[in-house]
């Protein structure tokens, strides 16, 4: 392997331990302030469902999520239960399910991002705005091109 290849890697390497590592503590600091129980991946769902709308298949928000068919189906469950989306058989497909958001899923997605407000707020008083926002180009093409592969 070349020097450069190497530093190469090194880099690569690096720039993606960081991004796990912060994946990580955020995702812990996210899940203490949660209430009700909720989970990052329950969140997680609610925040997919209510960014990109409703009526999706397990399967497809299982492959957005990265995760296995049954492990989708175990956290719809607790959501189906919690009252936070409502689960109803495909009209064009009867083997199939549609996975909607519920008023109460939105409003318990929006809850959790509102008690993540004063954690995020005391890491903008140790990093500044403008460091975040140069940072998200770069990650927001990291993110596109990653998942541009998985497809």
């Amino acid at each position: 392997m070349s020097e450069d290849n190497g530093r190469q890697g090194e880099l690569m390497f690096g720039f993606f331990n960081e991004i796990g590592i912060i994946a990580q503590l955020s995702g812990n600091a996210f899940e203490k302030v949660m209430t009700g129980g909720m989970t990052l991946s329950q969140f997680s769902v609610l925040n997919h469902l209510a960014r990109l709308g409703g009526d999706r298949t397990p399967l497809q928000i299982a492959r957005a999520m990265q995760v296995t068919k049954g492990t989708m189906t175990n956290t719809l469950g607790h959501l189906e239960r919690a009252g936070h989306i409502f689960v109803r058989p495909d009209e064009r497909d009867g083997r199939s399910k549609r996975v909607d958001i519920t008023p109460l899923g939105l409003a318990a997605r929006n809850t959790a991002i509102a008690a993540l407000m004063p954690e995020l707020g005391w890491l903008a008083e140790r990093i500044s705005l403008e460091d975040m926002a140069a940072a998200m180009p770069l990650l927001e093409q990291v993110r596109k091109i990653l998942d541009e592969r998985r497809n």
